[in-house]
């Protein structure tokens, strides 16, 4: 199976890509996901995203 990925025209072959760490905050410091157990690893997979829209604060026309 091919993994290379092509982006912006660069080609980078799967041997040559890294793996990204991801940290979250669990109660109230950061954490990598990968020290999560079974249990917290499951939980933080099913958390919703979201994307908070702009408002406007009384004065805007």
């Amino acid at each position: 199976m091919n993994q290379d990925i092509t982006i912006d025209g660069v080609k980078l072959k799967e041997e040559e890509r890294q793996k990204c760490e991801i940290w979250t905050r669990v109660m109230g410091y950061y954490r990598p996901t990968s020290f999560f157990n079974v249990g917290k690893q499951g939980e933080h997979e099913e958390r919703l995203h979201f994307s908070e829209s702009v408002t406007c604060c009384g004065g805007c026309n």
